[in-house]
């Protein structure tokens, strides 16, 4: 199993020691507990600010039914929201959020979706909502050719413009490999988060990794943690209960260093996320897509994060953030960390729900 890695995000804090020409002198021990404040206390405002927005777009898309059609955050940092029609646009800019007409309502990306899942449920395909384009993107990967490829395209045919068909390199797979970091002998994965569930210690990673069932060990051999929950293949998540007085403190490692992780919530397209695992480490890069349906060899899941970033085999069940955030556990993708890839991620929130658990 892989352990699971968080970067913090990045926070620019502005300290003026030098107005009008005057000098402000602390003692060095206060100035050093001043800046430790102050990045705190902007670190935490960024999180609230994350969940916050998650908040109002998921509330937004719920009043608007029909009329939405996805958000994401654009380039400068703008919520937007993508409505079908004028009175849609109304209820979104008294939000203070963007607002955008487009063709493609969310129905008919759902019903995309659905036709697909029904009829071109092939290994090696993979489609999720494209806010941004205001599509569904489907991609199919190199074993996805002949009348498989042909198969996708002809029930993406059926919705026009609304969906868009791309292949890609490689081969969609789950991140999971024989190793010697956090494993199930002879699979290593990662460490998703340390979460409290009942009051006794656990940690979340991928359900493909808890379906192997029994214990799991460090990197020493030590048996830390028996499998108490899976869910997989149609969810990617699974909660591992801790036998052993280890470390288990509510942090993802940084590769080097650590990041602490407060609380949990949505992603949303266009969020800056990083990831960690025990193979690729720590790598960053944006939320391209929600509601992700990734069709493996093993089975197939949904309501996947979609991200352009990369993991590799191993990175499995490791840890998607933000700042103090957790947002998913890596499931699999595409690519490598070495030309790049994608990356789809089990939203985290689904399994502190039906686990009981919570982010310490």
């Amino acid at each position: 199993m892989r352990t699971a890695i968080s970067t913090p995000r990045v926070v620019a804090v502005a300290l003026t020691g030098l107005v009008a020409g005057t000098l402000f002198a602390v003692p060095a021990a206060q100035a050093e507990s001043a800046v430790h404040a102050s990045s705190a206390a902007a670190i935490r405002a960024a999180d609230t600010a994350v969940i916050v927005r998650a908040d109002i777009s998921a509330g937004l898309e719920t009043q608007l039914g029909n009329r939405a059609a996805g958000s994401y955050e654009d380039a400068s940092g703008k919520l937007v929201v993508n409505v079908t029609d004028q009175a849609g646009v109304a209820a979104v800019q008294a939000t203070g959020a963007t607002a955008r007409l487009v063709k493609n309502s969310i129905a008919t990306l759902n019903a995309a979706s659905a036709d697909l899942t029904k009829n071109a449920k092939i290994p090696g395909t993979a489609w999720a909502m494209d806010p941004v384009n205001n599509v569904l993107t489907v991609q199919a990967d190199s074993t996805v050719t002949g009348a498989k490829l042909a198969k996708v395209k002809s029930e993406a045919a059926k919705f026009g413009a609304a969906v868009k068909v791309t292949s890609i390199p490689g081969k969609i797979s789950l991140r999971i490999v024989g190793g010697d970091a956090i494993y199930h002998s002879p699979y290593r994965c990662s460490l998703g988060f340390n979460v409290l569930r009942g009051g006794q210690p656990a940690f979340l990673t991928a359900g493909h990794c808890g379906n192997l069932g029994g214990a799991w060990s460090n990197s020493a051999g030590q048996v830390i943690g028996q499998t108490a929950g899976s869910s997989f293949p149609g969810n990617d998540y699974a909660i591992v209960t801790y036998t052993a007085n280890v470390s288990r403190a509510g942090h993802v490692d940084m590769y080097p260093g650590e990041n602490d992780i407060a609380r949990a919530s949505s992603a949303y397209v266009g969020e800056t996320v990083t990831r960690s695992g025990s193979t690729s480490h720590v790598h960053s890069g944006t939320v391209l897509g929600l509601n992700a349906t990734v069709n493996y060899a093993e089975g197939s899941v949904s309501g996947l994060i979609y991200t352009n970033v990369c993991a590799e085999g191993g990175d499995s069940g490791g840890s998607l953030f933000t700042g103090n955030v957790a947002l998913g556990l890596t499931s699999g993708g595409s690519g490598n960390c070495t030309a790049g890839g994608q990356t789809y991620f089990q939203p985290v929130t689904e399994p502190l729900s039906v686990y009981g658990a919570s982010i310490y």
